[in-house]
């Protein structure tokens, strides 16, 4: 155990862990659009950033991937650490000026998109995070989507941005994107994703459509489970 000071106060915690999350476990509200206890962080948002000292050092931090050690002592939201959330919530506003989550965000912290940041002409919702892609991959263990052409025009899309036979429609992209820039419909029988439409499944207890047909097949045969053991809904079983 390591004993450390956030925000004034007396910590201990492991060794080893991220202050992002100390501070969480704490009661300490630091912002941030790229975790999620599901998946490693990236620090691809740059939000969770705050000022940590040791010794007679004292440097801009990603919080979501600096650990904490013996004697630390973290600010989270000094000047220097809320200047330099104000600059990427700019940059992320030029790039999704339409984004209701950056534009709560930046009403809280006081922030407005300036001149010198020339919003994005397409008004795209996605800052390139990665949540999606790496849940796709890490959790669900697909990989139907990802990163496409480089520099302001790449994005998240399937391959070639073509309908993937890979998708399961398992939505799992969609619920994790913290922006919403991801469209997932759902109306009755079907789900539309990536360009694709699935049939969904009726859980055989209570009739309510609950999962694509193709996820349950992907987790029968990556579970060993029979696929008629699948077809009951949370909630019925």
């Amino acid at each position: 155990m390591v004993n450390l000071t956030i925000d004034n106060r007396k910590i201990e915690a492991e060794a080893g862990r991220f202050i992002l999350d100390v501070a969480r476990e704490n009661g300490m509200v630091i912002p941030t659009l790229c975790s999620h206890e599901s998946i490693e962080p990236t620090g691809s948002c740059r939000l969770c950033v705050v000022e940590a000292k040791q010794g007679k050092k004292t440097r801009i931090v990603t919080s979501c991937l600096y650990p904490v050690a013996e004697g630390m002592t973290v600010d989270t939201r000094s000047e220097r650490v809320m200047n330099v959330r104000r600059l990427v919530l700019q940059l992320l506003l030029a790039r999704c000026p339409e984004s209701e989550q950056l534009r709560e965000m930046a009403a809280e912290m006081g922030v407005e998109a300036e001149d010198r940041f020339t919003p994005d002409k397409d008004n795209v919702k996605c800052i390139l995070c990665r949540m999606c892609v790496r849940t796709c991959e890490k959790v669900v263990g697909v990989s139907a989507i990802g990163f496409s052409y480089r520099g302001t025009e790449k994005n998240v899309c399937t391959p070639f941005k073509e309908e993937s036979t890979t998708c399961i429609g398992c939505g799992a992209c969609a619920y994790i994107c913290p922006t919403g820039h991801i469209e997932m419909e759902s109306t009755g029988d079907t789900r539309t994703i990536w360009g694709r439409t699935f049939k969904m499944k009726t859980c055989k207890v209570c009739g309510r459509y609950f999962a694509p047909e193709d996820q349950l097949v992907y987790i029968s045969e990556k579970t060993g489970v029979p696929a008629e053991d699948l077809a009951v809904c949370i909630s019925c079983r």
